[in-house]
């Protein structure tokens, strides 16, 4: 059997290599046994207390917010009805489109109407040729009747015929004027002015207005009511926290009123409550309110379903706290405070709602204490010393890191070293 000539040396350098690195080892070891006996701190290798976000409590008044279901209505609702009977000769708008008021929308066939007010024009013109008539012929027989040259009697009767004439010209404008409303009536116009829908009839389509024929639907939309609920039980308990002070009415005459439509956003503008109802729905317990809004981007359609949030009320001394901070259990509400010496500790407190992403807390704390609201992950042991550092907001946090990242891009790139060349 043959040895390879070069398989001895080869031994020879990974043990050399083996041994280097026990020396090294045995060094190292000897180093750190000398730094402890020469006096090193026993916690020199245990990491720092962790780094937690925290917020400190300011008690303010906070406006509590209601949010109850609603729906939206038109401001203004006209129905445009046939007034008159007759075929629909033209529609003159386009459906889905704004209309100004008096626009013309439908042409209802006007031949038999005016055919109408030609006659009565006609009637009109022999009651005031009888009219004529009657008044010479009273005027002739006065200066007779005084002279007794004719009775009496054909004096009053002159008078009579002049009287009659006189109210069938009166009869005969009477009907001139109502057939020329007929006539009008059958240009039927905008009663309003809005959004108009869709076309209820078609040309050729005969309308009646015995029965009202609904010819289009006109609805007033620039700004809109929103209709909502609240339980009576709900009112009445705020109407007693008011009464005992816990709480105080919101400030100044309208209260506002935000909406939040069917895809969770907030309506750009708020609108102003107008009023409550005085009367609880027998059926369903509920008191109406009723707001108005302003609905200018259009985004707000009748019978629309949206939520709508108000404050009918304020908490003078109330706390504003992240939902994170607060561990809600069967239990209770609990918070981790941060006390003497940076320790957390747990700490009851009430909440009285949520609004916004927060807790509105009622009591538990006092003013100047800090609350944790991030970092808990890193609290691997309880009670342990923390760092405590003011919490930012998510938002605020990325606004601040899209910030910085505009920053950085904007300066001059820095001088990346070239790699040293390996050896060989």
């Amino acid at each position: 059997m043959s040895v390879h000539p070069r398989l001895p040396r080869y031994c020879n350098q990974a043990g050399l290599r083996v041994a280097t690195v026990a020396l090294a080892a045995l060094a190292l070891a000897a180093c750190g046994a000398k730094d402890q006996a020469a006096g090193a701190p026993p916690g020199a290798g245990t990491p720092p207390p962790p780094q937690v976000g925290v917020v400190t409590v300011a008690p303010q008044t906070v406006a509590l917010q209601t949010e109850l279901p609603g729906r939206v209505e038109a401001l203004r609702t006209a129905q445009v009805r046939a007034r008159v009977n007759g075929v629909v000769l033209k529609r003159q708008f386009n459906e889905g489109s704004e209309v100004r008021a008096g626009q013309p929308l439908f042409l209802i066939d006007p031949a038999p109407y005016q055919a109408a007010l030609d006659s009565a024009a006609a009637q009109l013109a022999r009651a005031q040729a009888g009219l004529a008539q009657a008044t010479a012929t009273a005027e002739r027989y006065k200066p007779l009747a005084e002279a007794r040259a004719i009775s009496q009697q054909d004096y009053v009767n002159a008078l009579s015929g002049q009287k009659a004439a006189e109210a069938d010209v009166a009869a005969g404008r009477a009907a001139v004027q109502a057939a020329r409303i007929n006539l009008g009536y059958t240009l039927v116009t905008a009663p309003i002015a809005g959004r108009i829908g869709r076309a209820l009839v078609t040309e050729g389509a005969l309308v009646s207005a015995a029965e009202a024929t609904q010819l289009a639907l006109v609805q007033q939309t620039n700004a809109v009511y929103v209709n909502f609920t609240q339980s009576s039980a709900d009112v009445l308990r705020l109407r007693k926290a008011i009464a005992a002070q816990q709480l105080r009415k919101t400030g100044g005459e309208a209260v506002a009123v935000r909406v939040v439509l069917e895809d969770g956003s907030l309506l750009p503008r708020p609108g102003k409550l107008l009023f409550s109802d005085l009367s609880v729905d027998a059926t369903s317990g509920q008191v109406t309110l009723r707001a108005e809004v302003p609905n200018a981007e259009a985004l707000l359609l009748p019978g629309q379903y949206v939520r709508v949030r108000l404050s009918q009320a304020e908490l003078p001394g109330g706390v504003l706290l992240p939902q994170q901070a607060v561990t809600r259990t069967q239990q209770g509400d609990t918070v981790l405070v941060v006390g003497e010496g940076n320790k957390p500790a747990p700490r009851p407190v009430q909440i009285r709602s949520g609004q916004d992403g927060q807790w509105v807390v009622t009591g538990g704390l006092q003013a100047g204490e800090r609350v944790i609201v991030d970092g808990f992950q890193k609290m691997f042991v309880p009670g342990a010393p923390v760092t405590p550092v003011p919490w930012v907001p998510p938002r605020a946090a990325s606004a601040a890191a899209a910030s910085t990242g505009a920053a950085s891009a904007g300066s001059a790139p820095a001088a990346v070293a070239a790699p040293a060349p390996a050896s060989k």
